[in-house]
């Protein structure tokens, strides 16, 4: 999950299969943590289109503005976000297990996000660009599985 308002990486559900279920939880555990959308970006993936990811973001008033099938430049952000996570995480690794895995991804994140600079951002981390405030703001988050 990533917030497109500040580039900030807010999860990554590590599994060997994710439906909608975990999706739906990442979420919520987000939505406890930052506040609720106001939408999600989010490709045509069988676990976003599901019934009951559909009925989950109509209940919690997000609106879903789904990417083009075929047209991933729609959804660039999180695009290039996936290609520096598969890059400098899952091809850099050889896991022995998939708490490892998450171990591992966990520390990528936080160097993703408070010390990594990003080019779009003036050449600062997504938490140094737009800190989090106290009290959460209306966001979109992007969604990739």
């Amino acid at each position: 999950m990533f917030d497109e308002g500040n580039r900030e990486a807010l999860a990554i559900e590590i599994g060997t299969s994710i439906p909608s279920a975990p999706v739906i939880r990442v979420l919520d555990d987000l939505i406890q943590m930052f506040g609720r959308p106001a939408r999600v970006r989010v490709d045509n993936g069988p676990e976003l289109t599901a019934e009951v990811f559909v009925e989950w973001c109509t209940a919690h008033r997000i609106a879903i503005r789904y990417i083009q099938p075929g047209k991933p430049d729609q959804n660039a952000f999180i695009e290039r976000f996936n290609r520096s996570y598969r890059e400098e995480v899952l091809d850099a690794h050889l896991f022995e297990s998939l708490d490892q895995e998450r171990e591992i991804t966990d520390a990528w994140l936080d160097t993703y996000n408070t010390e990594r600079p990003h080019d779009s951002l003036g050449r600062v981390p997504p938490l140094m660009f737009l800190p989090r405030p106290d009290v959460p703001a209306e966001s979109s988050f992007a969604v990739s599985t």
